[in-house]
């Protein structure tokens, strides 16, 4: 597969994987409404910046850590259903202000990145989907791993900063009922994909 090939490959994968709407989606959805676009495109390129780190793991196909990561699948899948649960929890306590413009961040946009890259990293389903895509294509590929890990973070950076920005334009348009029920029902699902997760282990016990 030749080097722009490749790279395009790459970048369409990132879009494909961040595009679905996911805990990560309603994150950056509720914090562009509450607190502005930053806010949202912080908490999204901290998913982005995870899905490259594991695209690098299959690119380069390091086969030690995509061992230890496979080891540590059921503690990893304790850790991510523990912390959707306490964002769950902080959403359902956050204060909602009666305008969106008023409403200063709780946290600086590192803290947002921080936040969804630890979480990204603690997905299973993010882990093995960039190990099995990126080990098949490294075996045809002629272009360099960089490449693949460079298409998947533009791309997934790029469905971030569009779903910021759109969400960001219309959050004048949400009033604080509003605001409050699109919390409540980000809170729902986050804990709803918590229990799933948590729940999936019984299976494997």
């Amino acid at each position: 597969m030749p080097s722009i090939e490749l790279f395009l490959a790459s970048l369409l994968i990132g879009l494909s994987i961040a595009a679905p709407v996911g805990p990560i989606g309603l994150l950056t959805i509720q914090r562009s409404l509450e607190h502005g676009p930053r806010a949202g495109l912080a908490t999204g390129l901290g998913a982005a910046a995870a899905d490259a780190v594991y695209g690098a793991v299959g690119a380069y196909g390091v086969r030690w850590l995509v061992d230890a990561l496979v080891a540590a699948r059921v503690p990893l899948a304790l850790f991510g259903g523990g912390f959707l649960l306490w964002m769950a929890w902080g959403l359902l306590r956050a204060p909602v202000a009666e305008r969106a413009a008023s409403t200063a961040p709780a946290r600086g946009p590192l803290q947002y990145f921080a936040g969804t890259f630890v979480l990204t990293l603690s997905n299973p389903a993010t882990i093995f989907s960039f190990i099995a895509i990126f080990g098949s294509m490294a075996g045809r590929a002629s272009g360099s791993p960089a490449l693949m890990v460079l298409g998947v973070l533009l791309g997934s950076a790029l469905w971030w900063l569009a779903l910021s920005s759109a969400v960001g334009r219309l959050r004048e348009r949400f009033d604080a009922r509003w605001r409050r029920r699109v919390n409540l029902a980000s809170a729902a699902v986050l804990a709803g994909f918590a229990l799933w997760q948590l729940s999936s282990l019984l299976g494997t016990a």
